[in-house]
């Protein structure tokens, strides 16, 4: 007699973090990202259930757009260090033009093989590219994420451009590693809150972080 077996194969969890690298963010400021990115790391590697589907990526945008860490199985991730250059614009339009072209060739959520993505932004300035940026807006909103979640890191951080691509605008006071660990540790349980119960409510911040109406 054949047996049938049914392979269940989990469904991925794509999340894209776009991160800043502008000049302004050398020093300390990258140095606290870094900090942050292993706090939710370690956070995200304690729920089992993300072990098994969470798919994690990371683009910096600075005048240059990099893919620091293409689409990786969390299980299977090493987390890369993130650097800045001496002096670099805010190319924010054209990093959100590369996570929509990498969403369009990663992505099978049409067949369900994969869930809707969550998309985290975080800088701490204005788009050096703003023709870019307000075209790029249009594109970003018909991809399917569940969530766009942008921060803005500091006193100089342009809340206002960020909420003309999405409703759920978070900012930092400050820039110091226990803000950015705070910070990214939320990321973490926002991830995992979404996995859950797709479309859920955003677990309450901690209180370096701001919510902006």
């Amino acid at each position: 007699n054949i047996i049938w077996r049914e392979v269940f194969v989990a469904q991925r969890f794509p999340v894209y973090l776009l991160l800043d690298t502008s000049g302004s963010m050398r020093g300390e400021p990258i140095a606290s990202v870094n900090i942050g990115l292993r706090a939710m790391m370690a956070s995200l590697r304690q729920q089992h259930h993300a072990l098994d589907s969470v798919y994690l990526s990371i683009v910096t945008f600075d005048s240059l757009i990099k893919e620091v860490l293409p689409l990786t199985a969390l299980k299977n991730l090493v987390l890369p260090e993130i650097v800045c250059p001496e002096s670099g614009a805010t190319f924010l339009g054209e990093g959100l033009a590369c996570i929509c072209q990498k969403v369009d060739s990663e992505l099978r959520v049409s067949t369900h093989a994969d869930a809707q993505p969550l998309l985290f932004i975080m800088t701490d300035g204005k788009p050096s590219d703003t023709l870019a940026y307000s075209e790029i807006l249009a594109e970003v909103k018909r991809r399917p994420f569940a969530k766009i979640i942008a921060c803005a890191a500091g006193h100089k951080a342009d809340a206002s451009a960020l909420k003309r691509l999405t409703d759920t605008v978070v900012s930092l006071d400050t820039m110091d590693s226990s803000t950015f660990s705070q910070f990214f540790q939320w990321v973490s349980a926002t991830v995992s809150a979404n996995q859950q119960t797709s479309n859920s409510a955003l677990p309450p911040p901690p209180a370096e972080i701001n919510i902006v109406i």
